[in-house]
C-alpha cells in the first residue's frame, strides 16, 4: 500500500494537515487501512525531505499545513499512469500457511481449508451487506458522495478478493482428493471427500456470488458507522 502516493493525492486539491490527511485517508478508503498520525507525519517529513510537499503557514489552531509540489503532482500523475507491478506479489499468509500445513505431523490441512472457507464466506457477506449500504447512500446522495464511490470500489475489490479466495480453497480441497486418490486406497479420504469429490465448482461461491449480482441482502441506509469490523 502506498501511503506516501495516498497522501498526495489528498493534497492535490488545497493545504492540510496531519490528522485531517488522516481522516480524510481513512474516509476516502472506509477505514480498510487505517493510519495514525505518527506514520501520517513520518511519511510527510520524507515527502518534505524528497521535495514533494512543503509546510506552508499554519490553521487558526496553529496545525501545520503541507502543501503539494511541481515535484510531487510529477510523482503523483506518474503513480496513476504506472501499473500495480504484479512481478514481486505480497507474502499472503494464508497460502503460507496452507504451504505450511503440508506435511506438518499432525495438521489436518483438509480441516485448515474448512475453517478458513467458512471465514471467508462470511467475509463475503459482510462485505456484500456493506456494498449495499454504500451503494444506498450514493443514492441518497449525501455530501460525502465521492468518499461513497470510492469506498464501494474498494468495497467490491474485497468481494472479488474474496470469492476468488473461495475458489482456491474449494481447489486446493480437490487438488488433496485427487492426489490421496492417486497414492491408493490407504490413503486418508477424510469425512468431507464425498461431498467435495462430487461438487464439480465452487461451493462457496456458488452460495453466495455476491459480486456476480446475487440479491443482496435488504438493509438501512447506513455511512460511516459500518465500517467498524473492518479496522484492523
Amino acid at each position: 500500500m502506498s501511503i506516501r502516493h495516498g497522501l498526495l493525492a489528498l493534497l492535490e486539491p488545497g493545504p492540510r494537515y496531519g490528522s485531517q490527511l488522516r481522516s480524510a485517508f481513512e474516509s476516502r478508503t472506509g477505514a480498510t487501512w487505517p493510519l495514525n498520525v505518527g506514520q501520517v507525519y513520518t511519511t510527510l517529513n520524507r515527502l518534505e525531505r524528497d521535495g514533494m510537499v512543503v509546510q506552508e503557514g499554519a490553521d487558526e489552531a496553529g496545525h501545520a499545513l503541507y502543501v503539494i509540489t511541481e515535484q510531487g503532482r510529477s510523482e503523483l500523475r506518474a503513480w496513476f499512469a504506472t501499473p500495480v507491478d504484479r512481478a514481486n506479489p505480497p507474502r499472503d499468509e494464508l497460502a503460507i500457511k496452507l504451504a505450511m500445513a503440508v506435511g506438518t505431523p499432525g495438521v489436518d490441512i483438509r480441516a485448515v481449508i474448512q475453517s478458513q472457507r467458512h471465514h471467508t464466506v462470511k467475509a463475503m457477506q459482510d462485505y456484500t451487506r456493506l456494498k449495499a449500504q454504500a451503494l444506498a447512500a450514493i443514492e441518497g446522495g449525501g455530501s460525502s458522495e465521492r468518499d461513497d464511490i470510492a469506498w464501494l470500489l474498494v468495497l467490491e475489490q474485497l468481494i472479488f478478493q474474496t470469492e476468488a479466495e473461495a475458489r482456491w480453497l474449494d481447489h486446493c480441497e480437490m487438488r488433496l482428493i485427487r492426489l490421496s486418490a492417486a497414492a491408493g486406497p490407504a490413503a486418508p479420504a477424510g469425512p468431507e471427500a464425498p461431498r467435495a469429490a462430487a461438487d464439480s465448482g465452487s461451493t462457496a461461491t456458488a452460495r453466495t456470488r455476491p459480486g456476480d449480482g446475487a440479491a443482496e441482502p435488504a438493509v438501512p441506509t447506513g455511512r460511516r458507522g459500518t465500517r467498524g469490523p473492518f479496522r484492523r
